[in-house]
Parts: C-alpha cells; structure tokens; sequence
C-alpha cells in the first residue's frame, strides 16, 4: 500500500513541477531567460537549444540579452527568435542581441490569465487521475488471490482515505501556484 502512495505521490510532484515550468514560460511583462527557453535555432543544419549556443541574461526587468559565442550564429538567432511564437522582436548590435519586453495590455494579461487558468485546470485532472490510477492498483492488490497478503477491505478504505488526501493537498498546492502567478500577471 505505502508503494502504491509513493508512486502516487512521485507522479503528483511530477505534474505540480510541470505545471510550474509551463507557467515559467508565460510571459508577465518581466524580463526572464526561462522566455527564450524552448527557442530553437538552425544552427548549422541542427535545430539546437538557444541556450547552447549563448550565454542568455536579464540586465533589467525589461530586457533579455544574447551573447552569441560563434558571430556566424547572430544571424540565424535572430530568424529563430522571431520564428517562435513569442512575439519578441530582437535588436542586433553585431556585439550582442537585445529583446526588450513590452509593457503587456490590459486584455494581453486576462488572456494570459485565461491560458494559466486552463494549464491548472489540465494538472487537476492529471492529478485525480493519478487518484484512480492509484485506487484501480489497490482494489487489484485486493483481489489478487495470489499474493501472499491481499489487501483486506479495511486496507483498502484506509489506502483509497490516504490517496484521496494526497489528491487533496496536491490540488490546493495546484491551486496557490495559479494563485500566485495570476497575482504576477495581473501585477502592472
């Protein structure tokens, strides 16, 4: 049964995790490397992470810069950044690339909101199924006439009790990291 919460638990902490790197790449008005994070740029016929091929800052709240370690790669950077769908637009200095980062509108920031809002609810439902999941493996663990101790109905009520706060406190802890970052997108 305590193999059973642990995977549980294991796979809930994976979906909480995901769901905070989704919201890291929401842009909130704020500079932040984790932005340019998924860019990926034609690097001599390879699409390669941006951060493999510079060293990627944030000198201010409003701005990210890029300094490309091959001059060769400015060009290509450059193509790559405005190929994603971020909507940054990057100055080129021959030394280094600069994104500034607008100010985000009104409607800009409940949009936003809207998109964090459906990326909590999709960790909920992953969570509750993980819930069944775990429930499905401990009424298996009591029906199973070959082990050498099947669970008894009062392990099982107890199992499904303990996943079902599991579930609970993972949901709350879903619903404070919506919390925060909506606070963070609606922050002017």
């Amino acid at each position: 049964m305590r193999e059973v919460l642990k995977d549980a638990e294991e796979r809930m902490k994976k979906a909480l995790a995901s769901l905070e790197k989704d919201f890291s790449r929401l842009r909130t008005g704020r500079a932040s490397t984790s932005l340019i994070e998924g860019v990926r740029v034609d690097y001599y016929g390879t699409p390669t992470p941006l951060d493999q091929l510079a060293s990627v800052a944030t000198p201010d709240s409003r701005t990210i810069t890029i300094q490309p370690w091959d001059r060769k790669a400015f060009n290509e950077i450059e193509k790559g950044i405005l190929k994603s769908d971020l909507g940054l637009t990057p100055v080129n200095d021959g030394k280094i690339i600069r994104i500034s980062i607008p100010p985000l509108t009104e409607d800009r920031r409940k949009d936003l909101v809207k998109v964090a809002k459906k990326y909590t609810e999709d960790t909920k439902v992953a969570v509750r199924n993980i819930r069944r999941d775990a429930n499905e493996l401990l009424k298996k663990k009591k029906n199973d006439k070959k082990s050498d101790t099947p669970l008894s109905e009062d392990d099982l009520h107890k199992g499904q009790d303990d996943v079902q706060k599991l579930t609970d406190s993972y949901v709350v802890k879903t619903d404070e990291a919506f919390s925060k970052k909506e606070k963070e997108i609606m922050e002017i």
